[in-house]
């Protein structure tokens, strides 16, 4: 039996999925150039691309978040509501 926290693992693999669907999107719509553009069409462009590279970190940064908190919901432990808390005795000096 594994231990595992549910909520976590749950939210972890929401994060994932909807980081993923993001990087794929994203991944897909990448802005491109073509000959001949004017200046104005250049800097929109550069523009386009700096906030899809934006974008992409986001989502990376969301995709990780979801894979971290999977790895954590394996370690996570709950708490019984009925059993007392354990508490460390200090020795007499």
């Amino acid at each position: 039996m594994v231990l595992l926290d549910k909520k976590i693992f749950s939210g972890g693999i929401v994060l994932l999925i909807v980081g993923g669907i993001i990087l794929i999107y994203l991944n897909s719509m990448i802005p491109v150039g073509q000959a001949g553009m004017t200046e104005e069409e250049i800097l929109d462009l550069m523009i386009k691309e700096q906030e899809n590279k934006d974008m992409n970190t986001l989502a990376g940064i969301l995709f990780g978040t979801g894979f971290l908190l999977v790895l954590i919901s394996f370690g996570a432990r709950r708490r019984n509501k009925g059993s007392p808390k354990k508490e460390e005795k200090k020795p007499m000096s």
